[in-house]
């Protein structure tokens, strides 16, 4: 008689919708992964990524013990050693570097959202590095830029309940691939526009979402911001600004109207490479229609203004009085409204001294030229060799033979391959976790679905057993799983209040104490320091920063770097591969059949000049570095622009390198965040 069961799980991965999951279960062995029809957000279904997990979990390529390197760096090759063995090692080669003269801070820490779980994401891996004092790691490389950029401006990472989008009779779609990275926002966008919404889409590239707009407006890469003043220039002028609730709950609006008078819709329309008229058209739809919401995403952040552009599109609903309505103002993220005892979690009081902060987008800089030098690195839910900026420069120190490198991983990754140490790394169904999310206000929960496989462990008890191996007496190192998630509920906000850890394994997720119609600033009640929407931030000006919205231009472009354009005069976008999530699921035959190739898409004017026919095979370089990619003629890009989906596994591209070989490791303004989107390039067909 077969034993079937249901159970409570979530997705792990690092994307808004933070779905729950139901996981039969037969006899030990999961047989479906399905979305769960009573969680709201999920609403019964999952991506096709997601939908496919099982390929994940049973995959022939999975790492299932622990290894150690035979071969030379980057060539892969490894032999089978028992779980003892590694750890002694680790532990032994840890404590070599500590006591050394360099000390611990040579050891680096390099992980980033692999998972995004509570526990195996952010917990007993932060009280290991702290208590070794370890060198910090600042984690950047995606979000932090339009994160702190709303810090600075609400003062927490909160936003329009996504619950609440269907209300919403106008919708921007302000840089984002909702079908691709946000899709459980789809329903919702579709019960507003029969409800007679309007859908306006703003990206330099014409995603397969913007298909569904009643306008689009294609902007130059990297001119966000001058398009969000514009928008601010005509709403002030016109005296069309909600000018009640500005004087109630907001600050500086003096110095907001004289820098948004500096960019009329004319300069800004030469700026942006559009037309006045669609300035103007904007901005008096948006102040004309209530509610009006703004769902803003991450890829226009990558750019060397990307801070100060996602504030000043933060500004926008606060000029007009948009956050007043249930469905209106703007959703970046959510996770801010999550009070999670982080510092019980993470223990940064074990934290000894003050070792030195690395910014893990200048990788390649930390591994070759840092001082003291790095000489242990330890990567777990994070791929660098494929996806960290500079690549060549990343390679490069990955490949050096005096570089301690352990990888906890579930598949032998590009960085894998470059490992001393390989340890096998359990999936979400085979570990416990909460997830906090940040694109609505439920945690998740995920039960363990069955035995891990093979000899895999999750990360949190890796580093607990690194963590005795290495004589760490102090108490937390002997939490569980449960524990930490006590500990992260362990919070006197009222959000919290009653939500447990058997709560959550009852009912698989709980929304946190939040009205149904949640709109969070109605009537002010800005986190900030002032109390208010801070159009001018005294935190930015002591930090030396514009304390106003401002337009910075891309540091590669034609009107930024002449010199370099003249060389390399395409502007190289690359946005997330509908079939991949960052470089998840990438190595997964069914994945790579659906997005086939690693291509670069072109303007028809700009592969004509070049002599580029549909399907030819190209180089793309600068500088910094080269790939090659199949080019794709489309009308999706507007001319000086290239778009190469991403992110490729190295060893699955053509010429072993990716796109990132071309990325610089320079940082934003606000948040020094990766900078993917500022970069010059040529491209030419391959002989």
């Amino acid at each position: 008689m077969t034993a079937k069961m249901v159970v409570h799980g979530a997705c792990p991965h690092d994307c808004p919708d933070t779905c729950a999951m139901q996981v039969e279960v037969e006899d030990g062995r999961a047989i479906s992964v399905s979305g769960d029809p009573n969680h709201a957000p999920t609403e019964g279904f999952l991506c096709t990524k997601v939908t496919r997990y099982l390929e994940r979990v049973y995959n022939p390529g999975r790492v299932l013990f622990p290894m150690k390197r035979v071969g030379q760096k980057g060539e892969g090759r490894f032999q089978r050693i028992s779980w003892d063995e590694a750890l002694d090692l680790i532990a032994t080669r840890f404590r070599q570097i500590a006591e050394s003269s360099d000390g611990p801070e040579s050891i680096l820490p390099y992980s980033y959202a692999g998972t995004m779980g509570v526990v195996n994401g952010s917990s007993m891996d932060r009280r290991f590095f702290h208590r070794l004092g370890a060198t910090l790691l600042a984690r950047t490389i995606c979000a932090t830029a339009g994160g702190d950029a709303q810090i600075y401006t609400i003062g927490a990472k909160i936003g329009t309940d996504v619950e609440n989008f269907h209300l919403a009779k106008l919708i921007i779609l302000w840089g984002t691939n909702t079908l691709t990275s946000n899709i459980h926002l789809w329903p919702q966008i579709k019960r507003a526009v029969a409800s007679g919404a309007r859908l306006i889409g703003i990206d330099p590239y014409r995603n397969q979402t913007l298909d569904y707009c009643d306008s689009v407006i294609q902007l130059r890469p990297g001119t966000d911001a001058a398009l969000a003043l514009a928008l601010m220039n005509v709403i002030i002028a016109e005296g069309l600004e909600d000018r009640d609730y500005i004087e109630r709950y907001t600050l500086g609006f003096d110095g907001l109207r004289t820098r948004a008078a500096e960019f009329p819709p004319s300069k800004a329309a030469e700026i942006c490479g559009i037309t006045e008229k669609e300035i103007l058209d904007l901005a008096h739809l948006y102040t004309a229609t209530r509610p009006a919401a703004i769902r803003v995403n991450y890829g226009l952040q990558r750019h060397a203004g990307g801070g100060s552009a996602v504030r000043a599109i933060t500004c926008l609903p606060a000029v007009a009085g948009k956050w007043r309505d249930v469905g209106g103002g703007i959703l970046l993220s959510t996770s801010g409204a999550f009070p999670l005892n982080e510092a019980k979690v993470q223990r940064p009081d074990l934290i000894k001294g003050r070792p030195r902060t690395i910014n893990m987008s200048r990788l390649g800089e930390a591994l070759t030229e840092a001082v003291p030098q790095v000489r242990a690195l330890y990567v777990y839910n994070s791929n660098p060799g494929a996806v960290a900026p500079d690549q060549s420069k990343v390679l490069k120190g990955l490949s050096r033979e005096d570089l301690f490198t352990v990888v906890h991983e579930q598949f032998q990754t590009d960085t894998a391959d470059y490992a001393d140490v390989l340890l096998p790394a359990t999936t979400q169904l085979e570990h416990r976790d909460v997830i906090r999310p940040y694109g609505h206000y439920y945690l998740v929960y995920n039960e363990p679905a069955i035995a891990p496989l093979g000899e895999a462990k999750p990360n949190w008890e890796v580093f607990r057993l690194l963590a005795e191996k290495m004589g760490f007496e102090e108490d937390c190192f002997q939490d569980t799983d449960e524990d930490i998630i006590r500990q992260a509920l362990e919070a006197t906000d009222e959000r919290l209040e009653g939500i447990t850890l058997e709560r959550l394994k009852k009912e698989g997720w709980a929304r946190l104490n939040l009205p149904e119609t949640y709109a969070p600033f109605a009537e002010g009640g800005f986190p900030t320091p002032s109390g208010k929407c801070e159009f001018y931030s005294e935190r930015l000006a002591e930090m030396g920063l514009d304390p106003l919205p401002c337009y910075i231009p891309p540091r590669e472009s034609h009107d930024t770097a002449p010199e370099l354009a003249r060389r390399f005069p395409l502007q190289l976008l690359s946005p997330p591969a509908g079939s991949f999530l960052n470089s998840s699921f990438s190595n997964l035959a069914s994945f790579l059949r659906s997005e086939k190739e690693p291509t670069v898409q072109l303007h028809q004017q700009d592969a004509q000049r070049r002599g580029i026919s549909d399907g030819d095979m190209v180089k793309v370089w600068n500088d910094r570095g080269a790939c090659q990619l199949t080019a794709k003629i489309s009308d999706r890009v507007i001319p000086g622009v290239a778009v190469a989906p991403s992110i490729w596994w190295n060893k699955l591209s053509p010429g072993c390198v990716n796109v990132n070989q071309t990325v610089s490791q320079a940082l934003t303004d606000i948040g020094a965040g990766a900078t993917f989107y500022d970069n010059l390039v040529e491209v030419a067909k391959m002989d």
